[in-house]
């Protein structure tokens, strides 16, 4: 099935953290998924390709994936949407990016949360949520079609940390087997940092999580 789903890659802050523009090119409606930083050369991708940002929403609540948050909610006067499950990184979130010598404004409280099987409307497309943690508690997934969206859970050759706090390997690589494997092979995995992949690249040769 072809997807009506537009998406843009943005590279931001100091953790080269992977933002994403999506958008349903029919309608013009659109959602910003983890803008950890930069939230004027974000801003400036939105209005250039002229949306409207209805949601903003995190994979997880790392500073380096929320970041952009607060500024780009004002502006844009997008609802913010998170799991429950990482409030604490949220509330948290200034000092935790202030430790890695980054300043960001703290992240506001998400107007709801997300919980797994929950769908947002991008204009007339879905994007499905997948409870994902193991890089955090609060870690989801948004997939669509032939496409999802892991935040830190899943890279090209590579998986998230799991010494943050709240982190588990063993809850990441269940999320890993029983959540993502299970999508379609040629499912584009647009990845938290680094490179996008596939999902069957990655049941293939990732290292550290094998079906």
């Amino acid at each position: 099935m072809s997807s009506k789903l537009k998406v843009e890659q943005l590279v931001v802050g100091p953790l080269y953290s992977n933002c994403y523009i999506v958008w349903d090119d029919n309608t013009g409606e659109g959602v910003i998924i983890d803008p950890g930083d930069d939230a004027n050369d974000i801003l400036k991708r939105v209005r250039e390709l002229d949306i409207t940002v209805k949601f903003i929403l995190a994979t997880h609540g790392h500073f380096d994936h929320v970041g952009a948050v607060a500024p780009l909610r004002k502006e844009l006067n997008a609802e913010f949407i998170a799991h429950k499950g990482d409030f604490f990184f949220l509330e948290d979130g200034k000092n935790a990016a202030r430790r890695w010598g980054v300043d960001i404004e703290k992240p506001p409280k998400p107007d709801r949360f997300l919980n797994e099987g929950d769908t947002i409307m991008v204009g007339k497309e879905k994007l499905e949520v997948l409870h994902t943690p193991g890089h955090s508690p609060g870690g989801v997934s948004f997939t669509h079609n032939s496409m999802v969206f892991c935040g830190d859970t899943l890279f090209q050759g590579s998986v998230g940390r799991t010494d943050f706090r709240g982190g588990s390997f063993e809850e990441m690589t269940e999320s890993i087997k029983t959540k993502l494997y299970t999508l379609p092979d040629d499912t584009i995995v647009y990845t938290g940092h680094g490179p996008s992949t596939t999902i069957g690249i990655e049941k293939q040769f990732n290292p550290f999580v094998r079906l």
